[in-house]
């Protein structure tokens, strides 16, 4: 029998660095103007999608995970394995880093680590990134947090639209002021604050730093995280692979006519990030605008889309 695609509602949250451009790139109900986290496609106990419509109407991924498999080709695990956000970065992020799984097994109750990566969907003229370190031993890592050496420390880079990061566990990072993008992760939201520039909360009181826990993890020296870009194209669309790794593999489909195609994967969670079209399967045609995110799962079979659009689509 084929499966449907499964349409999901955002779950939107509200960042001290947060801005609008979620409302106005993408047309959605913000709780206010500091929102930074649109939560896609996700089954995270802290901010789990609920279907939009269809025979799951209400059910949260978190439910068609435990108790609809056979959706997911069947797969195991005692959790959904990704997480898809975009972020709108209105203003800098705390710079941190996240654990690989071994640690976070060991000292975060069971929690997976974090593996992401970014796509560059939107970003000021100019705009940069922290990506990495300058230490070259632990010893000169610890020795430049302790004494606040933020400047010889962190490692700036250039970005614009379009640029895509792949940023793995143990990987210093943070995105910077000005900058909207949307982040495919394991599901995990286990993070270590490194530098917050010192910024208080609404209540007057500086965040958290976890010192101890970012020199346990931190890869020393820093290695950029590889991905190897390709270009496949075809009548109609040209299919960008961005990296094909150990927790993910992230693509971006360029749609500017009507294409079709099939679902070979376990499932495929697409977000449609520029443009507007529709996806058509099983005789019954669905619309795809700006903003959408939806699930394409293992019994899909073959569809087709059309519009002039771009969507970023990911799988294990």
């Amino acid at each position: 029998m084929k499966q449907s695609p499964i349409f999901l509602l955002p779950e939107l949250k509200e960042r001290i660095w947060g801005g609008t451009a979620l409302r106005d790139q993408f047309g959605y109900d913000i709780p206010s103007d500091q929102t930074g986290e649109c939560w896609a496609i996700s089954a995270h106990p802290n901010g789990p999608s609920v279907v939009q419509d269809g025979p799951y109407k209400g059910k949260t991924l978190i439910e068609l995970w435990d108790n609809h498999r056979e959706l997911f080709g069947g797969i195991e695990g005692d959790r959904f394995p990704l997480l898809t956000k975009i972020l709108d970065a209105n203003q800098d992020l705390s710079v941190q880093v996240h654990p690989d799984d071994d640690y976070a097994e060991r000292h975060e109750n069971g929690e997976l680590g974090k593996t992401e990566c970014w796509y560059i969907i939107d970003c000021k003229e100019g705009a940069e990134m922290i990506y990495g370190h300058n230490a070259r031993t632990r010893t000169e890592l610890v020795t430049m947090m302790n004494s606040g050496d933020w400047e010889g420390l962190l490692r700036r880079v250039k970005i614009k639209p379009g640029d895509f990061y792949y940023v793995p566990s143990g990987t210093i990072h943070a995105l910077c002021e000005g900058t909207l993008v949307l982040e495919t992760q394991q599901s995990s939201d286990t993070t270590y604050r490194v530098y917050d520039y010192e910024r208080k909360d609404q209540d007057g009181n500086e965040r958290e730093l976890h010192f101890a826990q970012a020199i346990d993890v931190t890869t020393v020296p820093h290695v950029d995280g590889y991905a190897d870009e390709s270009v496949e194209t075809r009548p109609g669309m040209t299919i960008r692979t961005f990296v094909e790794a150990e927790y993910f593999s992230v693509y971006k489909w360029e749609i500017d006519q009507k294409v079709e195609l099939s679902q070979d994967d376990p499932f495929l969670l697409c977000s449609v990030i520029k443009g507007e079209g529709s996806i058509e399967h099983d005789g019954n045609t669905y619309p795809l605008p700006k903003g959408a995110h939806f699930i394409l799962p293992a019994e899909t079979g073959s569809f087709s889309i059309e519009g002039s659009c771009e969507l970023i689509v990911s799988h294990i």
